[in-house]
């Protein structure tokens, strides 16, 4: 071992054991919304920090600059444009959903549908979650595998036990506190890179001059390929707005204007950071001529820093991607133990006993997520994956119960149903399991076909079967997204 992994290996305790120092000194939870939702007593500045934490994590801070490479500025639409098209999304829902009330997204289905459909989207959210949790695997995995120098499967188990360790004792108030500080330890290393990528490369003209003479005449054009970038709002954009772990955050603020509040501070917050993320990498093609192995960012800690900055760099990108996977794996487990557990199998189950399950969900969810990030090691084919699920399943049913009253149970579990089929069998092609391909996975045509499907599906099956339209209305004026006098539409 070299001295600044060794440093970095001494840096990385000090910083777990900060954490868990944080955590462990957090009341303890006495009750599931207290694990779950910190007793909603939470700031909504507070919430803000943990939710940008969440999506401007691992993928964006590592992936994110491998794309900027190759690809140039226009590589912003893989997650920076995603997330702004999902964030103004939720702005606009946020103050429906927190009126709701509801601890969990099933939960809320059930209220606006029944618990068959409730059923459907744990099932789906419980899938998405593990996938999440696979793809900041990857990225953990290979961030150590090229640091340490050690075997990527080593590397990935080390980096999940860290991330499981705190959010097994912590819940989401663990989750949250530390997600604080990861999001200014992320903060300072992509200013950093973003420094030294702009010293090292000569800056912006010099880097347009390589790309000129590497055939790169679009480089910096922020439209190149806009027809295939453009899928990646309809896919992951889709996907995330749905998420469960950012709407158990809406449900976790005090009321419903801090919701909205939330979504406006993270949405102005976003931009530069994904900006200042897909630049470093646009810079790079001043500094390497391929992307090294084991991706951009250790290559310029390892290469052109000094080496107390180095390792501290390498402590902060590490935060990145545990600020991703701790909320992935708390959401995961809240859906495994509430929505499935004590639903489904033990409803007599005691404040303490859940608290105790969501603990143990929590280590099935990353124990799960670990060996799925052991076949598949593309983080952007996980994530495309991934956001099948939630895009092809519940952006419609969830959607659309909000804003159309004559959409019903029937419809939204035939709808569900049909995007828990079609991603399953996406991902079964995508785990090396020969079946027959009639479109190529993780493509445009892909998310086109299971959307328009599950769209349809939804609205065919609701128009052709009696809707229960006082449940619907009751749902619709409870979240007040509609006024009284459109609740007919």
């Amino acid at each position: 071992m070299n001295q600044l992994q060794y440093i970095s290996m001494i840096l990385l305790a000090l910083y777990f054991a900060g954490i868990m120092i944080i955590v462990f000194r957090s009341k303890a939870s006495k009750n599931t919304e207290d694990y779950f939702l910190a007793g909603r007593q939470l700031p909504f500045w507070a919430l803000s920090i943990t939710f940008i934490a969440s999506w401007w994590g691992g993928g964006s801070a590592i992936d994110l600059v491998d794309h900027g490479f190759n690809k140039g500025v226009s590589s912003f639409w893989i997650y920076g444009m995603p997330v702004l098209f999902s964030t103004f999304l939720m702005y606009l829902f946020s103050t429906g959903i927190r009126r709701i009330g509801s601890i969990t997204q099933p939960q809320l289905m059930e209220e606006r549908y029944d618990k068959k459909v409730a059923f459907l989207l744990s099932v789906l959210i419980l899938v998405f979650m593990i996938l999440g949790v696979a793809t900041q695997a990857v990225v953990i995995g290979r961030f150590f595998q090229s640091f340490f120098d050690i075997d990527y499967k080593i590397a990935a188990l080390t980096g999940t036990c860290i991330v499981l360790f705190y959010s097994f004792f912590g819940g989401f108030k663990g989750v949250v506190v530390t997600d604080i500080l990861q999001f200014v330890f992320l903060l300072i290393a992509a200013i950093v890179l973003f420094i030294f990528a702009y010293d090292h490369s000569g800056g912006f003209e010099k880097v347009h001059e390589i790309a000129l003479n590497n055939n790169k005449p679009d480089f910096f054009s922020f439209f190149h390929n806009i027809s295939n970038n453009f899928v990646f709002i309809i896919t992951f954009g889709c996907s995330w707005m749905i998420q469960a772990n950012i709407w158990q955050r809406i449900s976790a603020t005090k009321a419903p204007g801090d919701a909205k509040k939330m979504m406006a501070l993270a949405f102005v917050v976003f931009i530069p950071l994904y900006l200042i993320v897909t630049l470093t990498g646009v810079l790079s093609l001043g500094l390497f001529d391929s992307v090294p192995e084991g991706g951009i960012v250790p290559a310029i800690i390892i290469q052109y820093m000094p080496l107390g900055l180095a390792a501290l760099m390498f402590v902060g990108l590490c935060s990145a991607i545990m600020s991703t996977m701790d909320s992935m794996i708390n959401t995961g487990a809240l859906v495994l133990s509430v929505d499935l557990f004590k639903r489904k199998i033990r409803p007599q189950a005691s404040p303490m006993q859940m608290v105790w399950i969501g603990k143990i969900s929590s280590l099935i969810i990353a124990l799960l997520g670990l060996l799925i990030s052991l076949e598949i090691r593309s983080i952007l084919r996980i994530s495309w994956v991934g956001s099948d699920f939630l895009a092809t399943g519940a952006f419609v049913p969830l959607i659309l119960a909000f804003i159309w009253k004559k959409g019903n149970s029937k419809g939204a579990f035939a709808s569900i149903l049909f995007g828990l089929l079609f991603s399953t069998y996406n991902l079964l092609i995508a785990l090396s399991i020969k079946l027959p391909a009639f479109w190529e996975i993780a493509s445009v045509q892909q998310a086109l076909i299971g959307m328009i499907a599950s769209a349809v599906i939804f609205i065919l099956v609701s128009l052709l079967t009696k809707a229960k339209s006082d449940k619907a209305s009751a749902f619709i004026e409870k979240a007040g997204m509609l006024k009284t006098k459109h609740n007919n539409l």
